[in-house]
Protein backbone atom coordinates (compact mmCIF):
# COMPACT_ATOMS: atom_id res chain seq x y z
CA UNK A 1 0.00 0.00 0.00
CA UNK A 2 1.31 3.42 -0.95
CA UNK A 3 1.74 6.22 1.56
CA UNK A 4 -1.13 8.66 2.09
CA UNK A 5 0.70 11.39 0.16
CA UNK A 6 1.24 9.08 -2.83
CA UNK A 7 -2.38 7.97 -2.76
CA UNK A 8 -3.51 11.59 -2.86
CA UNK A 9 -1.23 12.20 -5.82
CA UNK A 10 -2.45 9.05 -7.59
CA UNK A 11 -6.11 9.99 -7.26
CA UNK A 12 -5.64 13.75 -7.54
CA UNK A 13 -8.00 14.21 -10.49
CA UNK A 14 -10.72 12.29 -8.65
CA UNK A 15 -10.16 14.26 -5.45
CA UNK A 16 -10.65 17.49 -7.40
CA UNK A 17 -14.15 16.44 -8.48
CA UNK A 18 -16.94 17.75 -6.26
CA UNK A 19 -18.88 14.48 -6.73
CA UNK A 20 -15.93 12.33 -5.66
CA UNK A 21 -13.42 13.95 -3.33
CA UNK A 22 -11.84 12.07 -0.45
CA UNK A 23 -15.15 10.61 0.69
CA UNK A 24 -15.90 9.18 -2.74
CA UNK A 25 -12.40 7.84 -3.23
CA UNK A 26 -12.68 6.14 0.13
CA UNK A 27 -15.92 4.49 -1.07
CA UNK A 28 -14.11 3.21 -4.15
CA UNK A 29 -11.27 1.81 -2.06
CA UNK A 30 -13.75 -0.22 0.01
CA UNK A 31 -15.83 -1.39 -2.96
CA UNK A 32 -15.81 -4.91 -4.42
CA UNK A 33 -16.59 -5.51 -8.10
CA UNK A 34 -16.68 -8.83 -9.95
CA UNK A 35 -15.89 -8.91 -13.68
CA UNK A 36 -17.09 -12.06 -15.42
CA UNK A 37 -15.00 -12.43 -18.57
CA UNK A 38 -11.49 -11.12 -19.21
CA UNK A 39 -11.76 -10.66 -22.97
CA UNK A 40 -12.78 -7.75 -25.19
CA UNK A 41 -15.29 -6.23 -22.79
CA UNK A 42 -13.53 -7.28 -19.60
CA UNK A 43 -10.19 -5.76 -20.64
CA UNK A 44 -11.16 -2.07 -20.41
CA UNK A 45 -13.41 -2.76 -17.43
CA UNK A 46 -10.56 -4.31 -15.45
CA UNK A 47 -8.07 -1.61 -16.46
CA UNK A 48 -10.31 1.32 -15.56
CA UNK A 49 -11.62 -0.19 -12.32
CA UNK A 50 -8.01 -0.76 -11.26
CA UNK A 51 -6.99 2.77 -12.17
CA UNK A 52 -10.01 4.18 -10.31
CA UNK A 53 -8.92 2.44 -7.12
CA UNK A 54 -11.68 -0.14 -6.65
CA UNK A 55 -10.36 -1.90 -3.57
CA UNK A 56 -11.15 -5.50 -4.51
CA UNK A 57 -11.76 -6.70 -8.05
CA UNK A 58 -12.66 -10.27 -8.92
CA UNK A 59 -12.02 -11.72 -12.39
CA UNK A 60 -13.68 -14.93 -13.53
CA UNK A 61 -12.56 -16.58 -16.78
CA UNK A 62 -11.50 -20.10 -17.75
CA UNK A 63 -9.76 -19.33 -21.03
CA UNK A 64 -6.15 -18.78 -22.09
CA UNK A 65 -4.70 -16.00 -24.23
CA UNK A 66 -4.53 -16.66 -27.99
CA UNK A 67 -2.96 -14.47 -30.65
CA UNK A 68 -6.37 -13.82 -32.22
CA UNK A 69 -7.49 -12.21 -28.94
CA UNK A 70 -4.95 -9.39 -29.14
CA UNK A 71 -6.81 -7.38 -31.79
CA UNK A 72 -9.35 -6.31 -29.13
CA UNK A 73 -8.46 -7.77 -25.70
CA UNK A 74 -6.11 -4.95 -24.75
CA UNK A 75 -5.25 -6.15 -21.25
CA UNK A 76 -3.26 -9.02 -22.79
CA UNK A 77 0.04 -8.88 -24.71
CA UNK A 78 1.93 -11.07 -27.14
CA UNK A 79 4.09 -12.35 -24.28
CA UNK A 80 0.91 -13.60 -22.54
CA UNK A 81 -0.05 -16.07 -25.27
CA UNK A 82 -0.74 -19.44 -23.65
CA UNK A 83 -1.25 -17.99 -20.16
CA UNK A 84 -4.58 -17.90 -18.40
CA UNK A 85 -6.46 -14.68 -19.03
CA UNK A 86 -7.02 -14.15 -15.33
CA UNK A 87 -3.31 -14.31 -14.49
CA UNK A 88 -2.46 -12.04 -17.43
CA UNK A 89 -5.11 -9.53 -16.38
CA UNK A 90 -4.16 -9.67 -12.71
CA UNK A 91 -0.55 -8.76 -13.50
CA UNK A 92 -1.53 -5.69 -15.56
CA UNK A 93 -4.07 -4.54 -12.98
CA UNK A 94 -1.63 -4.72 -10.09
CA UNK A 95 1.01 -2.96 -12.19
CA UNK A 96 -1.46 -0.12 -12.77
CA UNK A 97 -2.41 0.08 -9.12
CA UNK A 98 -0.57 -1.84 -6.38
CA UNK A 99 -3.11 -0.70 -3.80
CA UNK A 100 -5.88 -3.01 -5.02
CA UNK A 101 -6.61 -6.70 -4.39
CA UNK A 102 -7.40 -8.87 -7.41
CA UNK A 103 -9.25 -12.16 -6.85
CA UNK A 104 -8.99 -14.70 -9.66
CA UNK A 105 -11.37 -17.52 -10.55
CA UNK A 106 -10.08 -19.86 -13.25
CA UNK A 107 -13.41 -21.61 -13.72
CA UNK A 108 -16.59 -21.53 -15.73
CA UNK A 109 -19.60 -19.79 -14.20
CA UNK A 110 -22.22 -22.44 -13.37
CA UNK A 111 -25.44 -22.83 -11.43
CA UNK A 112 -23.37 -24.28 -8.59
CA UNK A 113 -20.77 -21.54 -8.17
CA UNK A 114 -22.53 -18.41 -9.47
CA UNK A 115 -24.23 -17.25 -6.28
CA UNK A 116 -21.40 -18.27 -3.88
CA UNK A 117 -19.01 -16.12 -5.94
CA UNK A 118 -21.36 -13.24 -6.80
CA UNK A 119 -22.56 -12.71 -3.24
CA UNK A 120 -19.07 -11.56 -2.20
CA UNK A 121 -19.20 -8.44 -4.41
CA UNK A 122 -21.10 -5.14 -4.48
CA UNK A 123 -21.47 -4.87 -8.26
CA UNK A 124 -21.18 -7.39 -11.09
CA UNK A 125 -20.02 -6.76 -14.66
CA UNK A 126 -21.20 -9.21 -17.33
CA UNK A 127 -18.38 -9.22 -19.88
CA UNK A 128 -19.21 -12.65 -21.30
CA UNK A 129 -19.70 -13.64 -24.93
CA UNK A 130 -22.54 -16.18 -24.92
CA UNK A 131 -26.26 -16.14 -24.25
CA UNK A 132 -26.26 -18.95 -21.66
CA UNK A 133 -23.86 -17.04 -19.40
CA UNK A 134 -25.76 -13.78 -19.78
CA UNK A 135 -29.06 -15.32 -18.72
CA UNK A 136 -27.35 -17.22 -15.90
CA UNK A 137 -25.76 -14.00 -14.60
CA UNK A 138 -29.13 -12.26 -14.72
CA UNK A 139 -30.77 -15.07 -12.71
CA UNK A 140 -27.95 -15.17 -10.16
CA UNK A 141 -27.86 -11.39 -9.67
CA UNK A 142 -31.62 -11.22 -9.22
CA UNK A 143 -31.63 -14.08 -6.70
CA UNK A 144 -28.64 -12.59 -4.83
CA UNK A 145 -30.03 -9.04 -5.26
CA UNK A 146 -26.80 -7.75 -6.79
CA UNK A 147 -26.70 -4.83 -9.26
CA UNK A 148 -24.95 -5.55 -12.53
CA UNK A 149 -24.03 -4.24 -15.96
CA UNK A 150 -24.95 -6.21 -19.08
CA UNK A 151 -23.22 -5.73 -22.42
CA UNK A 152 -22.97 -7.41 -25.79
CA UNK A 153 -20.99 -6.69 -28.95
CA UNK A 154 -21.14 -7.92 -32.54
CA UNK A 155 -19.31 -6.72 -35.64
CA UNK A 156 -19.63 -2.90 -35.52
CA UNK A 157 -22.33 -2.72 -32.85
CA UNK A 158 -22.62 -2.87 -29.10
CA UNK A 159 -25.22 -2.55 -26.37
CA UNK A 160 -25.29 -2.16 -22.62
CA UNK A 161 -27.74 -1.66 -19.76
CA UNK A 162 -27.59 -1.61 -15.97
CA UNK A 163 -29.87 -3.71 -13.80
CA UNK A 164 -30.88 -3.04 -10.20
CA UNK A 165 -32.80 -6.20 -9.23
CA UNK A 166 -36.44 -5.64 -8.27
CA UNK A 167 -36.07 -1.90 -8.92
CA UNK A 168 -35.44 -1.76 -12.66
CA UNK A 169 -36.07 -3.96 -15.68
CA UNK A 170 -33.81 -7.00 -15.72
CA UNK A 171 -32.10 -8.64 -18.70
CA UNK A 172 -35.02 -11.07 -19.08
CA UNK A 173 -37.52 -8.19 -19.11
CA UNK A 174 -35.74 -7.04 -22.26
CA UNK A 175 -34.89 -10.35 -23.93
CA UNK A 176 -37.22 -12.92 -22.31
CA UNK A 177 -35.57 -16.24 -23.28
CA UNK A 178 -32.24 -17.24 -24.84
CA UNK A 179 -32.37 -17.78 -28.61
CA UNK A 180 -31.77 -21.18 -30.17
CA UNK A 181 -28.33 -22.61 -29.31
CA UNK A 182 -27.14 -22.43 -32.87
CA UNK A 183 -27.40 -18.62 -32.73
CA UNK A 184 -24.49 -18.59 -30.29
CA UNK A 185 -22.44 -18.78 -33.47
CA UNK A 186 -22.90 -15.02 -33.83
CA UNK A 187 -20.32 -14.60 -31.09
CA UNK A 188 -17.69 -16.07 -33.41
CA UNK A 189 -18.51 -13.52 -36.12
CA UNK A 190 -16.15 -10.67 -36.94
CA UNK A 191 -15.74 -7.84 -34.45
CA UNK A 192 -14.36 -4.35 -34.97
CA UNK A 193 -11.71 -4.18 -32.26
CA UNK A 194 -12.58 -0.86 -30.63
CA UNK A 195 -16.28 -1.69 -30.13
CA UNK A 196 -15.82 -3.75 -26.92
CA UNK A 197 -13.38 -1.07 -25.75
CA UNK A 198 -16.04 1.63 -25.97
CA UNK A 199 -18.79 -0.50 -24.43
CA UNK A 200 -16.46 -1.84 -21.73
CA UNK A 201 -15.53 1.71 -20.72
CA UNK A 202 -19.22 2.49 -20.32
CA UNK A 203 -19.64 -0.60 -18.14
CA UNK A 204 -16.74 0.50 -15.95
CA UNK A 205 -18.24 3.96 -15.61
CA UNK A 206 -21.60 2.47 -14.59
CA UNK A 207 -19.92 0.44 -11.84
CA UNK A 208 -18.02 3.46 -10.55
CA UNK A 209 -21.10 5.71 -10.69
CA UNK A 210 -23.13 3.12 -8.79
CA UNK A 211 -20.55 2.93 -6.00
CA UNK A 212 -20.30 6.72 -5.79
CA UNK A 213 -24.08 7.18 -6.18
CA UNK A 214 -23.62 9.91 -8.79
CA UNK A 215 -25.23 10.67 -12.13
CA UNK A 216 -27.84 8.60 -13.93
CA UNK A 217 -27.40 4.88 -14.52
CA UNK A 218 -28.56 3.00 -17.61
CA UNK A 219 -31.48 1.47 -15.74
CA UNK A 220 -34.63 0.69 -17.74
CA UNK A 221 -32.50 1.75 -20.70
CA UNK A 222 -30.65 -0.17 -23.39
CA UNK A 223 -27.88 1.97 -24.88
CA UNK A 224 -26.99 0.82 -28.38
CA UNK A 225 -24.18 2.03 -30.62
CA UNK A 226 -23.04 1.54 -34.21
CA UNK A 227 -19.41 2.54 -34.70
CA UNK A 228 -19.77 2.75 -38.51
CA UNK A 229 -22.45 5.43 -38.34
CA UNK A 230 -21.55 6.76 -34.85
CA UNK A 231 -25.20 6.44 -33.89
CA UNK A 232 -25.84 6.09 -30.16
CA UNK A 233 -29.44 5.39 -29.18
CA UNK A 234 -31.25 4.86 -25.89
CA UNK A 235 -34.13 2.38 -25.95
CA UNK A 236 -36.54 2.43 -23.01
CA UNK A 237 -37.01 -1.01 -21.42
CA UNK A 238 -40.13 -1.29 -19.29
CA UNK A 239 -40.06 -3.54 -16.24
CA UNK A 240 -42.17 -6.60 -17.07
CA UNK A 241 -44.58 -7.29 -14.21
CA UNK A 242 -44.90 -10.86 -15.52
CA UNK A 243 -41.15 -11.42 -15.98
CA UNK A 244 -40.21 -15.03 -15.30
CA UNK A 245 -37.10 -13.88 -13.42
CA UNK A 246 -37.67 -10.64 -11.51
CA UNK A 247 -41.45 -10.19 -11.13
CA UNK A 248 -43.07 -10.57 -7.72
CA UNK A 249 -45.52 -13.04 -9.24
CA UNK A 250 -43.13 -15.34 -11.11
CA UNK A 251 -39.69 -14.35 -9.85
CA UNK A 252 -37.00 -17.02 -9.64
CA UNK A 253 -35.82 -18.42 -6.34
CA UNK A 254 -33.09 -20.57 -7.86
CA UNK A 255 -31.02 -20.15 -10.98
CA UNK A 256 -31.37 -22.15 -14.18
CA UNK A 257 -28.76 -23.84 -16.37
CA UNK A 258 -29.30 -22.24 -19.77
CA UNK A 259 -26.63 -24.34 -21.43
CA UNK A 260 -28.84 -27.43 -21.38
Amino acid sequence: MESESLLKERYLRHLMLEDVGEEGQNKLSHAKVLVIGAGGLGSPVCLYLSAAGIGRIGILDYDTVEISNLQRQIIHATSDIGKSKISSAQLKMCNINPNIVVDTYFEKLTVDNAIPIIQNYDFIVDATDNFASKFLINDACVVANKPFSHAGVLKYRGQTMTILPYESACFSCAFDEPPAKELNAIFTAGLFGVVPGIIGCIQASEAIKYILNIGSLLTNTLLTMDIKTMNFRKVHIAKNEDCQVCSKRHGVTKIRDYSL
